[in-house]
Order: structure tokens, then sequence, then C-alpha cells
């Protein structure tokens, strides 16, 4: 048997009503069984989070860039030849 990183299960006939399923599941991930076979996952909102976005200043900007060409350039020197 497959293990569930959640002990909170539903079958597909419980998700004709999903507001239901999301209240018993008290803010924790769904597991979504069919014929006892894993099928997917609901995930609540309130399982998630919050993050508030904000923009990045210009030296996180650019600091971001120079990290991400220091991954790329490797692949790009590759694909150069091609």
């Amino acid at each position: 048997m497959r293990h569930l990183p959640t002990n909170r299960i539903c079958t597909m006939t419980e998700l004709r009503e999903p507001q239901k399923v999301l209240d018993r599941a008290g803010g924790k991930p769904v597991a979504i069984l069919k014929n006892s076979q894993l099928v997917g996952y609901i995930v609540p909102a309130e399982a998630v989070g919050v993050e508030e976005h904000r923009p990045l200043t210009r030296e996180e900007l650019q600091d971001i860039l120079a990290r991400t060409r220091a991954k790329a350039q490797p692949v790009l020197d590759y694909l150069k030849d091609k």
C-alpha cells in the first residue's frame, strides 16, 4: 500500500459535495481515492498559507539574474554548437 502524506481521505462519490469535504478537512490536505487507489489531492487555501507579494528591488533582481545566468551558461554554451 502506498504511503499518503495526509490522514484525511475522501472518495470520488464524496466529491459530489466538495464543500463538505473541505469543511471536514480542517484546513489539511485531503487524499482522493477511487476504488481504493490514490487519484489526487485537494489542498485547501488555508493549508498553503498566504504570502504577501512585494516588488523586487533592483539589487534583488540583479542578484537573481546573476545566479540564473551562472546556472544557465553551460547549457547556453552547449546549445550554441547545435
